[in-house]
């Protein structure tokens, strides 16, 4: 999306004054595209995590982000730093669509779409509001930055069915993990290029393999080709740290006709 513009609309999408803490789900925060809302599970699980979804209700014809925006989009991002009692929360994505709109390819969803959120508390018995920045781009043919903060207290309704079959519903629609007949192995590339060996179920017309640029790492649209009748995706590496890093790996996500599946790969 390199040439799209990026509209900033002031006060209307600015960022929104905090709700008050008072259900297990916050209130809709609504935008010119779509609107937002927080809703979690309610009630920690052993580990001292509470699961949620950001829940991204899109009007018909708008789009919203993967993990891997692109050069030009916003990917959702969930700031909790003003909580109490949580010290981290992480997102998790289901498998997304490849976009073309005329300016460039990127990865996203063009339908409403719940993204799975872990918390973590720093006490694991000790009570936790959630208070969340959450900034994320939803376009039609503009993109629009959507800015707000969504406050929840897990325990006001822990025992909300509807909210909690929601939560359970977004761990459904995640891929699965890789294993060795559906996911990818890494071939011999050089500095600028990542090859990838694809295995997976189903047409290889309806494969696509999309892998997430994060650590100062960019990557450009995969081309496809065949190798020993295997599907090959060459990824351009359009960026890349000085150092390449040593701890973790790049998330990943190959999607065939008959699912879907994701995990990390080695940095190139």
């Amino acid at each position: 999306m390199q040439s799209l513009k990026i509209l900033l609309l002031g006060a209307a999408i600015g960022l929104a004054a905090a709700l008050p803490a008072s259900a297990s789900s916050s209130a809709w925060y609504n935008s010119e595209g779509g609107k937002v809302r927080l809703v979690t599970s309610g009630k920690p699980d052993a580990a001292g995590r509470i699961y949620g979804v950001l829940d991204i209700a899109l009007k018909p014809g708008w789009k919203t982000y993967w993990r891997d925006p692109g050069d030009a989009g916003v990917p959702p991002q969930l700031d909790v730093s003003a909580s109490t009692n949580i010290a981290d929360a992480t997102l998790s994505f289901p498998a997304p669509q490849r976009h073309d709109d005329g300016y460039g390819k990127w990865a996203g969803y063009n339908y409403p779409v719940s993204l799975l959120v872990t918390f973590t508390l720093a006490a694991p018995n000790q009570p936790a509001v959630i208070d969340a920045d959450v900034f994320l781009g939803i376009c039609e043919s503009i993109c629009i930055p959507v800015q707000t903060r969504l406050s929840v207290d897990p325990a006001s309704d822990p025992d909300n069915a509807d909210d909690a079959a929601l939560v359970k519903a977004s761990f459904t629609a995640l891929p699965a993990a890789a294993k060795p007949d559906f996911g990818i192995k890494v071939l011999p590339g050089d500095h600028e290029t990542l090859v990838v060996e694809a295995s997976f179920p189903g047409d290889p017309q309806a494969a696509d393999f999309f892998v997430a640029g994060e650590r100062d790492y960019m990557f450009g649209t995969p081309s496809r080709s065949e190798k020993d009748g295997k599907l090959i995706f060459t990824v351009p590496i359009l960026d890349r740290p000085s150092t390449t890093p040593t701890d973790g790996g790049l998330h990943y996500t190959l999607t065939s006709s008959a699912g879907a599946v994701e995990g990390l790969l080695p940095f190139p």
